[in-house]
């Protein structure tokens, strides 16, 4: 993935998950914020430390 998008991508998570977290706060959860919390950090993590899956095509023209 190239890295403007990459990067254009974890900041719109961030704040999506920083809104449900402030959400979450007014209705007074405190599991569920803490929750959303590390999940949005958790999901940026993940799409910068895992590479992308890359397929290479084989001779006979079918992917494996």
């Amino acid at each position: 993935m190239p890295l403007p998008i990459k990067l254009a991508l974890s900041v719109i998570v961030l704040l999506v998950a920083a809104a449900a977290y402030v959400y979450q706060d007014s209705l007074g959860m405190v599991g569920p914020k803490y929750a959303v919390a590390f999940l949005g950090i958790f999901m940026v993590a993940a799409m910068w430390v895992f590479p992308e899956v890359m397929r290479r095509e084989t001779n006979g023209g079918s992917k494996g």
